[in-house]
């Protein structure tokens, strides 16, 4: 397909990802499966460019903005075909001539679109320099990596501004595709080596025993060994979470936000399928993907359990080993792979969070027996959504108290992971997704 079609199949995407109020990859998803003309290569390109819009957004506008506001004014062209073109000149860095050749345009028009183009790729390397010069700030930082000010806001005051720079730029780039190998039915070894003979080249992960990155992306769902269980999709950060469960092979554990369950079945692997899973959650319809997933991996000892809001299942109170309370959350950290959340989440909208979560953990906290333990986890890295919380619940509730996570993370080696008393994964240091955890034992 032509460069210059496939430009205008991106920007539709684009466009309709930021009308939608579903995630991008699912709209990207829909929009596949209606245009199955198009090629693999063709779809890369889109999805590739539609993300990449979408991680960058505020620079774009303000380079359209910036660079030819009267020419955008005399455009017929629709506003996202622009800033396609936009992203394709400044970030993706493609050279002007090739971008408007294959236009359907007249001369004028084209010799416009050059000009205007050639004025935003300027004006983007202007304004990359003077920014080298500087020491930043929240507008400087906002605009740089395009994040909205208030989020870059809240990242200053926890973690500094070089950190929170180095924190933006991994965020900006797509997360790697890791895999959770399922030691209930092969082995890392083989597993590698099944992959390798579909010439699928994989190494191992930095910190999980069980985890492989995929070096080339490709759609692994549709691998006979994926069929078979062998594995499952999960980035190394959610694998080390179900870690800090540590459960022994004969507890009784409370995944009391299952969700899709993929640490529920980290979990059963952990416990060489015996003891007893209790995966809780109010939405019926990702239980049912969890069933599958349950059948495919061979495992059959997860009780899987709709819950209605603020109910327990019978029994469950004070008999759980480990809860773990993977709380919904703003999923900041997830940004890598879901970039347009960036501009969906809001303040109100995650002191609404820190609401709820302090509910749920407040009530699942009842299924934790004497001496069992309690973790809090969520896949963000806002202080309200995550200390906050747990502080909150802590002065509620005398009878926990916080364990470091070095102590549960030795007995897998990997006590330097963490040297406080809260667990982090950061993006830019570990190489995941940005994760927080606390440890809670209920005390005698």
């Amino acid at each position: 397909m032509k460069t210059s079609s496939l430009i205008g199949h991106a920007a539709e995407v684009y466009d309709l990802i930021i009308r939608s109020e579903h995630p991008a990859d699912s709209t990207i998803d829909t929009f596949f499966r209606s245009h199955k003309y198009l090629g693999s290569h063709d779809r890369r390109f889109i999805a590739e460019t539609a993300y990449g819009m979408l991680r960058h957004k505020k620079r774009i506008e303000w380079l359209c903005e910036t660079s030819g506001k009267k020419f955008l004014e005399s455009s017929d062209n629709p506003a996202a075909f622009l800033q396609c073109l936009v992203y394709r000149a400044a970030v993706a860095n493609d050279e002007v001539e090739m971008l408007v050749h294959e236009l359907e345009a007249d001369p004028s028009e084209k010799q416009s679109l050059s000009f205007f183009l050639s004025n935003v790729k300027e004006q983007n390397s202007r304004f990359e320099n003077e920014l080298s010069s500087q020491s930043g700030g929240t507008a400087e930082i906002s605009l740089r990596y395009s994040f909205p000010e208030w989020m870059i806001e809240e990242w200053l005051g926890q973690y500094g501004e070089d950190e929170t720079i180095h924190l933006c730029a991994a965020l900006n780039k797509p997360a790697p595709l890791t895999l959770r190998v399922n030691t209930l039915k092969t082995t890392v070894d083989d597993c590698e080596e099944a992959l390798a003979k579909e010439n699928i080249e994989t190494e191992r992960t930095k910190f999980s025993s069980v985890g492989l990155t995929v070096r080339k992306r490709i759609n692994v769902f549709q691998l006979d060994i994926f069929r078979k269980g062998f594995f499952e999709v999960q980035d190394e950060g959610s694998q080390l979470l179900s870690l800090l469960v540590d459960p022994k092979p004969t507890s009784k554990v409370v995944d009391a936000c299952a969700g899709g369950g993929g640490k529920s079945l980290a979990l059963a692997a952990l416990m060489k399928n015996r003891g007893a899973i209790f995966a809780l959650d109010t939405n019926a319809f990702r239980l049912e993907g969890l069933r599958k997933r349950i059948r495919r991996s061979g495992v059959d000892t997860i009780r899987v359990c709709k819950v209605e809001e603020g109910q327990l299942p019978p029994g469950l109170t004070d008999a759980a080993d480990n809860v773990l309370v993977d709380a919904p959350c703003s999923g900041l950290g997830t940004i890598r792979r879901n970039p347009g959340m960036k501009w969906t989440v809001t303040p109100a909208s995650v002191a609404e969070l820190n609401i709820k979560q302090l509910k749920i953990l407040n009530h699942y906290a009842q299924c934790v027996k004497m001496n069992g333990r309690l973790i809090y986890s969520t896949c963000t890295m806002m202080r309200p959504e995550n200390e906050n919380v747990v502080e909150k619940f802590l002065g509620d509730h005398p009878q926990f108290e916080i364990m470091e996570p070095s102590s549960v993370l030795r007995r897998y080696q990997l006590e330097t992971l963490s040297q406080e008393k809260y667990f982090r994964l950061k993006p830019h240091v570990h190489g995941t997704d940005g994760f927080f955890a606390a440890v809670m034992r209920r005390k005698q």
